[in-house]
């Protein structure tokens, strides 16, 4: 049952555009203030669907973060039979640099492969005897941008790095770049289907909550028909409260999604025995709180519009 204040009804005091949306939004804030408990209902309902919806992007977009910094590790290497002279290496360097999808060329001296080889095998130096830098090739170590890590571009790609004089052999580890291709595509088919049927489920029920409180409102919406109301002049007012209802439950949720995600920094270490700033987990970036509080904004307007479409024919 809703909670009745007697409130001032306001009165259209200015023509024109802005002066009829100052009096629709005054009437809108009145039909609030008149029906407290049904709109704390609708703002908490609309709040609660949009923090569950929130949470999964939160999720999605560090579990997404983490796959693209994972994808880093793809790398092309390319091994030379013989070390090239430094002025043919910066040639080479600029002949690789000039293969789209080259996002950086490091050359790797035989000098170095065996500085490297002898830190990797730190205690175990016993391995190395009799082993000497000429029995290591000189390579580049390329790294790809993230636009050609796929399958059909790393192939491609190493394709034209074999065209160039002076490289013996390209790894590029074909089976790990396979599988980690096949687990993106993977991961992003089962978000999209996840987030669809998440925002189906939200704009369900926030349309279901939605039209509740316009029946509850329903001898309302017939006495200004029976007066002969126009049908913009009965809708925007509800409409305008279906707005307001939704971006304050956006921002109900995304304080609610902020309060969560600092309380799990907090104790993530103690449960999860994870240092939170090293895993890279941020919140939300400003594109998708927009997003959602566009989406509130939506869907409050959706559900008034749709729920207006069964009582506005009286």
């Amino acid at each position: 049952m809703s909670k009745t204040n007697k409130a001032v009804r306001p009165k259209l005091a200015q023509e024109g555009f802005f002066g009829r949306l100052s009096y629709y939004s005054s009437r809108a804030v009145a039909n609030l203030r008149q029906n407290v408990f049904v709109s704390a209902v609708t703002v908490g309902t609309i709040a609660l669907a949009l923090l569950i919806a929130s949470l999964f992007l939160l999720v999605y977009v560090n579990l997404s973060g983490m796959a693209e910094g994972w994808s880093d590790k793809v790398q092309v290497t390319a091994y030379f039979d013989a070390e090239p002279a430094p002025l043919a290496v910066a040639a080479l360097k600029g002949r690789v640099q000039a293969i789209p999808g080259t996002a950086k060329v490091l050359f790797v001296s035989q000098a170095e492969a065996e500085k490297r080889l002898r830190s990797r095998l730190k205690g175990q130096e016993s391995l190395l005897e009799g082993i000497s830098a000429e029995v290591l090739p000189a390579s580049l170590e390329i790294r790809l941008d993230r636009d050609h890590r796929d399958n059909e571009s790393v192939a491609a790609y190493v394709a034209k790095l074999k065209q160039i004089q002076g490289i013996t052999e390209v790894q590029y580890g074909e089976e790990w770049v396979r599988r980690f291709n096949s687990f993106m595509n993977l991961f992003r088919l089962m978000g999209a289907l996840l987030g669809g049927f998440l925002t189906i489920t939200v704009l369900f029920i926030v349309s279901n909550t939605i039209k509740l409180t316009i029946y509850a409102r329903k001898d309302e919406l017939e006495l200004l028909g029976l007066v002969g109301a126009t049908r913009f002049f009965i809708k925007a007012p509800f409409l305008i409260e279906g707005v307001l209802q939704g971006a304050a439950g956006a921002v109900i949720s995304l304080l609610a999604l902020l309060g969560c995600y600092f309380a799990f920094l907090k104790n993530a270490g103690d449960f999860l025995g994870i240092n939170p700033a090293s895993a890279g987990l941020s919140f939300l970036p400003p594109s998708h709180l927009a997003g959602v509080v566009l989406g509130g904004v939506l869907l409050g307007f959706i559900g008034s519009a749709t729920s207006l479409k069964r009582f506005i024919n009286v």
